[in-house]
């Protein structure tokens, strides 16, 4: 039996196609976009869209699209410009000063005060009026001023010499230098 190509034609059964019909005589079926959304330009014809729709009012404050309200300044101003003010520099305080200021302080002389009346101070200002008696003490060793009072404590420490090294660790172990010290 001879071989017969396959035919592309579907013959009797197979699905028939529509008749060609000339492009004058088509039907046109118009592929518009549906209507969807504002028109363009409908921002700027307001008048336009209550003119085809007078029911919608249409207002400036309504419309979401608008930007800040503020103005915009249309010319530049001149930018100020001020050289920035430098802390003014005081002068150094000598070391003698240094030294009247901590003792013309209210608040140092108010604790002293109540330290020769005998009241207790709280920790924050016993340990306030420490660090100004040490700073008023290397102040004064500085300007090589001594306080009268210290001078005959000074001597009197010096002149008595202990006789043996069993004395000094006596001494040392009573803590009876570091009470007077503390005391006076």
């Amino acid at each position: 039996m001879a071989r017969s190509k396959k035919s592309r034609k579907g013959g009797e059964n197979g699905p028939t196609q529509a008749p060609r019909v000339k492009k004058a005589d088509r039907k046109v079926t118009g592929s518009r976009k549906k209507d969807n959304g504002h028109k363009s330009g409908s921002r700027h014809n307001e008048a336009l869209i209550e003119q085809q729709s007078p029911h919608v009012t249409t207002s400036k404050s309504n419309d979401p699209r608008h930007g800040s309200k503020k103005p915009v300044p249309l010319m530049v101003k001149a930018v100020e410009t001020t050289a920035p003010v430098a802390k003014v520099k005081q002068p150094k305080l000598t070391d003698e000063q240094k030294l009247l200021k901590l003792e013309d302080d209210p608040r140092f002389n108010n604790l002293l005060d109540l330290l020769e009346e005998g009241k207790d101070l709280s920790a924050d200002d016993q340990k306030w009026l420490d660090s100004q008696l040490a700073k008023m003490e290397a102040l004064m060793e500085k300007l090589g001023i001594s306080d009268a009072e210290e001078l005959p404590a000074q001597t009197a420490s010096t002149s008595k010499k202990p006789a043996s090294d069993d004395d000094l660790y006596e001494r040392f172990e009573s803590g009876a230098d570091v009470l007077k010290d503390y005391q006076s």
